[in-house]
């Protein structure tokens, strides 16, 4: 049998592209509330979550994105910015921040 190979131009498959949440509803991953007793929409994500393939490459580019919103990873947004502080990543601001420099110009 003649092994097949890639084209080398074709890149990679994304991890977004294994996740288990494709094809599911984007509503229970962004619940109301923030918490994890955020009611039967957070617990079906993190149920997706848990048996997802890439579950650490979405938590990962969650965490080093700055994600503050929605469940990522099987992490909510208060997990990511804990995990932020506990790694000491600087370069991962929440959302909301994102482009402030922290000094004015002029």
């Amino acid at each position: 049998m003649a092994e097949q190979y890639a084209c080398p131009t074709t890149p990679p498959p994304h991890w977004r592209d294994r996740a288990a949440c494709i094809g599911e509803d984007p509503e229970i991953f962004f619940p109301l509330s923030d918490s994890l007793a955020a009611g039967a929409d957070a617990r079906a994500a993190m149920a997706i979550c848990r048996r997802c393939p890439v579950l650490l490459d979405c938590r990962a580019w969650a965490v080093e994105h700055g994600e503050d919103d929605g469940i990522w990873g099987a992490t909510t947004a208060p997990q990511r910015r804990a995990l932020r502080r506990a790694t000491g990543d600087t370069l991962a601001a929440p959302a909301y921040q994102r482009g402030r420099t922290g000094h004015q110009d002029g």
